[in-house]
């Protein structure tokens, strides 16, 4: 098994990031496991995380009036899952479920933070890649909206 320093230099998410910047991230990570239907957190919570998916698949939803968790877009091995850890006030914006057995590296949001902080270069690199991210969830969304709203038109 791949230690997690070893896990982010080969990460996609964290290409180009030097070995120093490594070190100070995997400082901040450790492996955690989520069974089926688990939550890994609910919408309004504190931010406390970012996840990188190592196996498994999470679902990334809202909650319904109604009743239950609506899915705007799920996660697989090698996604990343969270970004509220960044953006103030740190609560979730979204609920997060397991929908199968998950493995993941999760990093620690006020360690995280601290380091941006300190470092305004590593904190750059995270928004730009948190960015990326964002967006790709948005447009997952935007699909989604035309998809359920946008067809029958006449």
């Amino acid at each position: 098994m791949r230690t997690i320093a070893e896990f982010v230099r080969e990460h996609p998410f964290f290409d180009g990031i030097d070995e120093e910047t490594v070190a100070l991230l995997a400082g901040c990570a450790k492996n955690v496991h989520f069974r089926e239907g688990e939550i890994l957190f609910t919408e309004g919570q504190d931010a406390d995380a970012f996840y990188v998916i190592r196996s498994g698949r999470v679902a990334i939803q809202v909650h319904r009036p109604a009743g239950g968790g609506l899915v705007l877009d799920t996660v697989d091995a090698g996604g990343v899952v969270g970004w509220s850890w960044l953006i103030p006030p740190y609560r979730w914006s979204f609920d997060a479920r397991a929908v199968q057995s998950t493995s993941a590296v999760s990093f620690d949001a006020v360690c995280l933070r601290a380091k941006c902080d300190a470092e305004p270069a590593v904190g750059y690199a995270f928004m730009r890649r948190v960015n990326t991210v964002m967006n790709h969830r948005l447009e997952a969304a935007r699909v989604r909206l035309l998809d359920l709203y946008g067809g029958g038109r006449s």
